[in-house]
């Protein structure tokens, strides 16, 4: 394929179609979920709104209707209907969920279960979202066993972390070199290349392969910080195909993905296995676990329903919330009047918005990636 082609499509569709959104009663906790009931183990978690239970203000869209509606029934902090992907991981290893870094001096007796310093819209590095990137997620996690000793060796020593990174860091690299592309002193293509154009102005050296070895790189010196730090079992994701994100594939009235895009994630996804073998050769055993949320997603869209043989999810790449024109789900106007609309079964759709899926569809993630965590019991 055209090198050229893959990142002007990459910029046309992740940039533009993502940059209005800034910020990004159920049978889901049965057996085939659980792993050990009454466990020991805690959880720690750090990442953006895939795994956020409630880190954000309360001025983020996931505190706002409709936003919580399948549970627990009210706006909670999550970024979909229901349960997110923290939700399942701490169920599998029969534990609650870990209580907010927020929240954690308003229920001191759930931190027995570990913390959530998830916060939604954050990256690796920092993002248009004004929140703790992922090395103050660490930060906190640090105090809380080392200043306030409030976790022990013997807790951590028992403990696992869930690293989540879904783009963030992505969508603002090309927002913050958007420039480039509109002064006219730069062809468009030039601007994900490492050379100059003498036209009335160099162009600044900008390299996407660049970047993404730049934020696997500090990925793999967050997730050795977490291990010095105590703990003895490290989950990482890997990026999900985001050219199936329905803000991408609007474009295409939610018929198809684009598999350029997809392609970004993919080398991403490559670079992190890589840096994650280094840290178990390093260990010289596996501490550090890769799971695949890039295949969980492209599986759980295309799941088959056994019970009917149709598939799960009608239409997979179309959100259950949808704002009008110039909105997102969740807003409304000053009158307080909607500027979103609703599917009427959150559970028949795989995506609640834009970015994040519903609660259903991150149970049929799960589902597909819990093979590979039954290490982790």
């Amino acid at each position: 394929m055209d090198t050229n082609l893959f990142f002007f499509f990459f910029f046309f569709f992740f940039f533009f179609s993502t940059e209005a959104n800034v910020v990004e009663g159920s049978r889901h906790f049965d057996r085939s979920l659980q792993g050990g009931l009454g466990s020991n183990k805690r959880l720690f978690v750090f990442g953006d709104s895939y795994v956020d239970t409630g880190n954000t203000p309360k001025s983020y869209p996931a505190w706002k209707a409709p936003y919580g509606t399948t549970f627990p029934e009210r706006p909670d902090g999550r970024f979909s209907d229901g349960r997110v992907l923290t939700d399942y991981l701490a169920t599998f290893l029969g534990i609650r969920s870990p209580i907010p870094y927020r929240l954690r001096k308003d229920a001191k007796e759930e931190v027995k279960y570990g913390m959530n310093f998830g916060h939604g819209g954050t990256g690796v590095f920092d993002t248009r979202v004004a929140g703790p990137n992922m090395t103050i997620q660490i930060n906190y996690f640090e105090q809380q066993v080392e200043e306030e000793k409030v976790y022990t060796k013997q807790d951590l020593d028992n403990s696992i972390a869930l690293a989540t990174i879904s783009g963030n860091d992505y969508t603002t690299f090309i927002f913050r070199n958007r420039s480039l592309l509109v002064s006219g002193k730069c062809a468009l293509l030039s601007l994900l290349y490492t050379f100059e154009l003498h036209v009335g102005a160099p162009c600044t050296f900008i390299h996407l392969p660049d970047f993404i070895r730049s934020v696997t790189k500090q990925i793999s010196i967050n997730l050795k910080r977490i291990h010095d730090l105590g703990v003895q079992n490290i989950v990482v994701t890997s990026i999900e195909p985001f050219g199936c994100l329905p803000s991408i594939t609007a474009l295409f009235s939610y018929k198809v993905c684009n598999e350029l895009v997809n392609l970004a994630a993919t080398l991403h996804n490559h670079v992190l296995q890589q840096v994650v073998q280094d840290l178990n050769n390093v260990t010289h055993q596996p501490v550090f676990i890769v799971i695949d949320l890039h295949g969980a997603f492209l599986a759980a869209m295309k799941k088959q329903n056994n019970q009917t043989g149709t598939i799960k999810f009608g239409d997979p790449l179309r959100p259950c919330c949808v704002g009008v024109p110039g909105h997102s789900c969740g807003d409304v106007d000053e009158n307080g009047m909607k500027k979103y609309e609703v599917c009427e079964n959150p559970s028949s759709s795989f995506f609640w918005d834009d970015v994040h899926p519903t609660q259903e569809g991150w149970y049929e993630v799960f589902s597909a990636l819990q093979p590979s965590l039954n290490k982790l019991l």
